[in-house]
């Protein structure tokens, strides 16, 4: 008796485990939007599946927008003409750093523009060298991978091989 109270109270203990892992997961967020949950014997890349990336994609792409506004407006508020050598140095290393950050989030809503075009070609999700299905999971990581793990991987491997790095 006692040994199949304590196998329920173990049980019990990692059903409660179990049920607060599926609650975290299900409340991480994706740019503001909950995690794709994937249905038994769900076609990939269905259509939900699709509205999903776009709108993420979509979500992603506001983010920056805002971003490049804010920066925009924080420069035009910021401009001063500073007297002494040192104060305008600082200003302009921290508004080119600034321009930097912009000028890689500038290419990357060119990325994801490319990419929403593929969710509505029907051609997302898909690695672009072996054509398999690159993963909802993954896609959540990175939204605008073209390339499975395996091709990734590849990649890599052989740009260090070249650069030596």
């Amino acid at each position: 008796m006692a040994l199949s109270k304590h196998a329920n109270e173990t049980n019990k203990s990692q059903n409660n485990a179990i049920n607060t892992i599926k609650r975290e997961s299900a409340s991480l967020t994706i740019h503001g939007l909950p995690r794709y949950e994937e249905k038994i014997g769900e076609e990939y890349m269905n259509e939900s599946q699709r509205n999903h990336f776009r709108a993420i994609l979509k979500a992603w792409r506001q983010e920056l927008m805002e971003e490049v506004d804010r920066t925009v407006n924080h420069m035009q508020d910021e401009a001063a003409n500073f007297p002494a050598p040192a104060d305008r140095a600082t200003q302009e290393e921290e508004f080119s750093i600034e321009l930097r950050t912009r000028d890689r989030e500038r290419k990357l809503i060119k990325k994801i523009d490319r990419t929403l075009i593929r969710v509505d070609d029907n051609d997302y999700g898909f690695c672009d060298q072996c054509g398999v299905d690159i993963g909802v999971r993954r896609l959540e990581a990175r939204p605008t991978a073209n390339l499975c793990v395996d091709c990734k991987t590849l990649d890599e491997i052989k740009e260090k091989q070249i650069t030596g790095g």
